[in-house]
């Protein structure tokens, strides 16, 4: 669709990349009871990331347009130009680019629906951790 990913975005795609992988080898694995919940664990703080991340970038699309900050440098410079951690810290500030809504999709934004993808994954962690037998076959 010729859509650009603003930083937050691309942030929002490692978490989704992350978590499949994670996923996809618990499934490959098809754990017993430990290894269930580990996967859990880890599906759960990765989905929390996404959420973090996706809240962040909801936020900046909300703002009144006189509060959105001016946009920023790409992330490929950001990481070329700047210590490690000083790049991140750009990135979680958001910028004009990232408050911009390109494409909706019944009425929410992308950042909007990849929040609600990783509260579900998240949910269904949460329930891996606290359940005994894990999602039903």
């Amino acid at each position: 669709m010729g859509l650009e990913p603003c930083p937050l975005c691309i942030f929002q795609r490692i978490f989704v990349i992350a978590l499949g992988v994670v996923m996809l080898v618990a499934a490959i694995h098809d754990p017993g009871l430990l290894w269930r919940r580990i996967y859990g664990g880890a599906v759960l703080v990765l989905a929390l990331l996404g959420v973090a991340i996706a809240g962040r970038h909801v936020w900046l699309q909300h703002l009144p347009a006189d509060q959105v900050p001016e946009c920023g440098p790409g992330l490929e410079y950001m990481l070329q130009s700047f210590p490690f951690m000083q790049a991140l810290e750009m990135v979680f500030r958001g910028s004009g680019e990232c408050a911009e809504v390109q494409w909706t999709f019944a009425g929410l934004s992308i950042p909007e629906w990849t929040l609600v993808i990783f509260a579900g994954i998240g949910a269904a962690a949460v329930f891996l951790l606290l359940s005994r037998r894990g999602l039903p076959d």
